[in-house]
């Protein structure tokens, strides 16, 4: 065990730009090395071409940089086989992955070929008064936070986007980039026959977002809503009973299943509130809500709240606005 040691963020990428939960990440990992007066690096995997260096300004002491145009797109299998040698070589004591779609479906891979733990999700981490790293993550519905420990290592996570700030940057940060060649560079089981990318706002990044829930009747009511948020400047979303309910696509979903949303403001129509729902929510600067039940949750949390119809009261913002 005592061989371990050091923090590995391992960097997402997509088409050849850094993903912003990366440097959230190393924002997060440098207080977890400076605790434990140990090293962090990063792990980048991906063609040429990428700024690597903003790794190091945002605080990676190392990059590791595994460079070729076999990794143009993404192959969970190539990544998984390189991670896990570069792992077996470096021997890092604590490995942080970002909770998007790649890298909820890269880390259990990884994890698995290493025969050690992996905590899904995290919302914190911290290292305890004896030196262990621990690991925090909802449970039950988001009702409880479970604390968890990995019995061997190294220890693994992956952590929600959304979930810190970006690590700021520091132009006067030594650049200092490894590249290594690949481990493996070959795997003929699958082939990108093409890559398709959905068109439109990424409502992770949205700074006002305009969400509906079970408040909306039909599919067709749901361009009401879409052109509420247009008019503030917004996006839309929903909670997943919409999604379920096969009215719209489950990138638009917000919640613990969905995407996790941090916009300066929140405007909740026809949302109850349910825990699932409001995991995905709860951290936006400012929430307004509209529903027809005084009970409902979603007031609990509301900065302001209107009880009322929102197929009345959303036309009359709309043409207010206008």
């Amino acid at each position: 065990m005592s061989e371990y040691r050091g923090i590995l963020v391992i960097a997402e990428q997509n088409d050849n730009i850094i993903h912003k939960v990366s440097y959230e990440l190393l924002n997060k990992a440098k207080e977890l090395a400076h605790t434990l007066n140990v090293p962090l690096n990063c792990l980048l995997i991906g063609n040429d071409g990428i700024a690597a260096e903003e790794l190091n300004y945002r605080g990676a002491d190392t990059v590791y940089y595994i460079k070729s145009k076999i990794f143009s797109n993404p192959e969970e299998y190539l990544y998984k086989q390189n991670i896990v040698e570069f792992i077996n070589e470096n021997k890092p004591e604590i490995i942080l992955i970002g909770a998007t779609n790649f890298g909820r479906s890269l880390a259990p891979r990884i994890a698995a070929a290493l025969k050690t733990g992996l905590t899904a999700d995290c919302t914190d981490l911290k290292i305890d008064d004896e030196g262990h790293f621990i690991q925090i993550r909802p449970a039950f519905s988001d009702n409880i936070l479970a604390y968890i420990k990995t019995a061997k290592l190294p220890q693994m996570a992956t952590i929600r986007y959304k979930e810190f700030n970006e690590a700021e940057k520091d132009l006067n940060r030594k650049i200092n980039i490894v590249e290594i060649e690949p481990y493996f560079n070959c795997y003929n089981k699958s082939k990108t026959i093409k890559t398709f990318k959905e068109l439109g706002v990424d409502i992770t990044e949205a700074k006002i977002v305009v969400a509906a829930g079970r408040g909306i009747k039909k599919k067709e009511d749901l361009k009401m809503i879409e052109t509420f948020a247009n008019k503030l400047g917004g996006v839309m979303g929903v909670s997943r009973a919409l999604v379920d309910a096969g009215m719209i696509s489950s990138s638009y979903q917000i919640g613990y299943s969905g995407n996790r949303v941090k916009p300066k403001i929140y405007i909740a129509c026809g949302i109850s509130g349910a825990p699932q729902h409001l995991a995905g929510m709860k951290e936006s600067g400012l929430i307004i809500a509209i529903n027809s039940d005084p009970s409902a949750p979603i007031f609990s949390i509301a900065d302001y709240g209107y009880v009322g119809d929102l197929y009345e009261i959303i036309p009359y913002l709309i043409r207010d606005i206008e």
